[in-house]
């Protein structure tokens, strides 16, 4: 009985121990650790291009990258400062052409705290910055349309959501690199998403990923033609 308790006992403190580890990775560092190690980073893929962003990204159907020289580095949930915290690992290493950066409304729902407009801006400028330094091109996406968040009801995303693509436009525009207007191209008269596009008001249906998947690939063609 004392050596079946001492057993459970220290299963359960190994058991505690991984998960405190894991609660400790803030910005979810470990996810793609072992995928980034395994891609052949001078490899013949001259074209790379990285998707960074959250769950509309990590949802991305993987039809969408069979193929081609993109890489997922989606995590559902994640804020602009999680995003910035392992920008460096998931994009800059990978050594891409391109990265399209898409986040902030997870910041607008608090996911990680309160958060400004203006402060949800400057991460996504610093991932900007921080592209540009590294030789990559920074396509900053507008945050899709989201009427209301289902977890976090009562915010007003379909006002803010539109005041902070007003400042991300402005931002690309002051730093003269690629702006793809998501919003514009499928906001209903709510500032939401139609239901033929999503599944609960933010994330996205089929056909929701057809019409992102295809203003996606417009942008990075005339991204790849200013290196050309």
């Amino acid at each position: 009985m004392f050596k079946t308790n001492i057993s459970l006992i220290i299963a359960f403190a190994l058991f505690s121990f991984s998960k405190s580890v894991k609660s400790q990775d803030w910005a979810n560092l470990g996810k793609y650790q072992s995928q980034n190690s395994v891609i052949d980073i001078y490899g013949s893929q001259e074209n790379r291009v990285v998707f960074m962003g959250n769950s509309i990204t990590e949802g991305m159907p993987k039809s969408f990258f069979e193929g081609k020289p993109y890489i997922n580095r989606g995590i559902g949930g994640q804020t602009t400062p999680q995003m910035l915290l392992r920008f460096r690992q998931d994009v800059i290493d990978l050594k891409p052409k391109i990265v399209l950066i898409l986040a902030g409304t997870n910041d607008i729902a608090g996911n990680t705290g309160p958060m400004t407009l203006e402060e949800i801006r400057d991460n996504i400028l610093s991932m900007v910055e921080l592209a540009e330094s590294n030789g990559i091109i920074p396509i900053v996406c507008a945050v899709l349309p989201a009427y209301d968040y289902p977890w976090r009801p009562g915010l007003l995303p379909n006002v803010k959501i539109p005041e902070l693509n007003q400042l991300l436009s402005q931002m690309a525009k002051e730093k003269k690199v690629p702006y793809l207007d998501y919003f514009k191209a499928m906001a209903d008269d709510r500032n939401g998403l139609p239901k033929a596009l999503t599944t609960d008001e933010v994330h996205l249906t089929a056909k929701g990923y057809a019409v992102l998947g295809e203003l996606a690939e417009e942008a990075i063609e005339k991204a790849l033609n200013m290196i050309k």
